[in-house]
């Protein structure tokens, strides 16, 4: 799992579907995605009209310990084939002690069915606890990939991974970029959304 594959399968689903004028959102690891769409030499001409990065830079680093945590705890859910959510949120607090997280991360549990007895994740848990390595990396260059359109920054002023040090080099791949604040940690999807038409 890198960013580039993903951006290449996004790509794969806007042709399939024929879709154009597109307003593309990421936040966190789908922001670093949405800017590899964005920066894909492959992307079709006039595909993409608007990209908006919620609280992520195009820099390359390890990831904060959490994260690793967090795949931790999801793993654990799993294999207690706990069978409510209320056992999984459990679990999910002895590694995340803010509820508006925990209530983030569990936006991705399937609660049981008849062919799935137990509470899992939609998303591959094992593929993306192997792919952290790789998670806090950014396939491209500046000097080899800029997107011209549209972009917007999004960034949590109680969050570190937009700052001072990274926001010159996102204004390097995306020339037409502008910055936005939400009074939010890196997790702006739990605060609440004020926001005014730009």
């Amino acid at each position: 799992m890198n960013y580039e594959a993903m951006a290449a399968d996004v790509i794969h689903f806007f042709e399939q579907h024929s879709l154009s004028n597109i307003s593309l959102l990421g936040h966190s690891m789908g922001g670093k995605a949405a800017m590899a769409v964005a920066l894909n030499p492959d992307l079709p001409r006039h595909t993409l009209s608007n990209l908006i990065v919620a609280d992520i830079a195009p820099s390359k680093g390890d990831l904060s310990p959490e994260f690793r945590s967090y795949v931790e705890a999801m793993k654990k859910i799993e294999a207690s084939k706990v069978s409510t959510r209320k056992e999984a949120q459990a679990i999910l607090a002895e590694y995340e002690e803010d509820p508006g997280v925990r209530a983030f991360l569990l936006t991705n549990i399937a609660l049981p069915t008849s062919e799935t007895p137990h509470v899992h994740f939609r998303i591959p848990v094992p593929l993306i606890g192997e792919s952290i390595p790789h998670i806090g990396g950014f396939p491209y260059e500046p000097t080899h990939a800029t997107w011209e359109g549209r972009t917007m920054f999004i960034k949590g002023t109680k969050s570190k991974y937009i700052n001072s040090h990274n926001i010159p080099l996102a204004k390097e791949y995306f020339p037409n970029m502008v910055l936005e604040e939400l009074d939010a940690s890196h997790w702006v999807a739990t605060a609440p959304l004020v926001h005014a038409e730009k």
